[in-house]
């Protein structure tokens, strides 16, 4: 018995082999190396060298305006679009869960934009809301029409700039999480609401007693993913707002970290490799505050 169950142990080892070795190579490793850079001060990535170690380059990242500024954009991209992504999607979720007829065809309709390039998409907005000399955008226009006046979205005031971009990611994210939700609820046991319209039960407490619960593990995974997405916005800020994001004081934290190895700032993999375990530092944070606040909260 002793020797066959090692026997199935070393045959597990031997399947999780190749999944351990890429795991390593490309995540434990890689992050691992950014953690030395991190510390490397001056590094050259050219000659490999570098004159001192020390927490000189975690000191520039965070005295530094530029991720200042982009620190603000990313945590206000997070707050702003998870929350609400998910609840309209669990709104729109329910809605399409309880119309039988034509279900499917509006399940594809919601999931359409997430299989839509996001530059692509980047553009359609900016169309619809940049200012031209030609035109003022066919917001601007719906704004007019009750008597507001024109703003400019993209090259205007921080505020409204902001709201474009919450609004973007919101559209780009929102297909996935209602395509995760829609089949949540029709894995829910309808015998479950079947006790509950026996007993009279009104639809909201229904909903806030039975459905809320039983999806719950869903709104938990898609709020972490929502979370971590949020924080590693980049491509979304590129599609509206072009690459200089500095200039339009749009960076995010991955945005800064490209512009510092690669962009017209680049060349300093130790400020990049400072602001990227920053990075994953704030992640790893929310990620465990989440986890231990979904020991209450979701009912597996």
């Amino acid at each position: 018995m002793k020797k066959n169950r090692n026997s199935g142990s070393l045959k597990a080892w031997l399947y999780l082999l190749p999944a351990i070795f890429f795991l390593g190579a490309f995540m434990v490793y890689p992050l691992i190396d950014v953690f030395v850079y991190s510390f490397e001060e001056g590094y050259n990535s050219a000659s490999q060298t570098y004159y001192g170690v020390g927490s000189y380059n975690y000191s520039y990242v965070l005295h530094d305006p530029y991720f200042l500024q982009a620190v603000k954009n990313t945590f206000l991209l997070v707050i702003i679009t998870v929350p609400l992504s998910t609840g309209i999607a669990l709104l729109i979720s329910v809605g399409l869960h309880s119309i039988i007829p034509l279900r499917n065809l509006f399940q594809t309709v919601y999931f359409l934009p997430y299989v839509t390039n996001t530059l692509a998409v980047g553009l359609v907005f900016m169309i619809l809301f940049k200012k031209t000399a030609y035109s003022d955008g066919f917001v601007n226009l719906l704004i007019s029409w009750f008597g507001g006046s024109s703003v400019d979205f993209i090259d205007g005031p921080y505020w409204a700039k902001m709201f474009v971009l919450c609004f973007y990611t919101i559209w780009v994210v929102m297909p996935f999480k209602i395509l995760i939700l829609t089949s949540a609820l029709s894995s829910v046991n309808q015998e479950y609401y079947n006790a509950a319209r026996v007993d009279g039960t009104s639809k909201f407490r229904t909903f806030r007693k039975i459905t809320l619960p039983m999806i719950s593990p869903m709104i938990f995974y898609l709020v972490i993913t929502g979370f971590i997405g949020a924080f590693k916005a980049y491509s979304d800020a590129v599609a509206l707002f072009g690459t200089d994001l500095n200039a339009a004081e749009m960076n995010t934290i991955v945005g800064y970290v490209y512009d510092m190895l690669y962009g017209d700032s680049g060349g300093y993999p130790s400020y990049a490799s400072a602001a990227a375990i920053i990075l994953f530092a704030i992640v790893l944070t929310i990620t465990c505050i989440n986890l231990l606040a979904s020991n209450k909260k979701v009912h597996y």
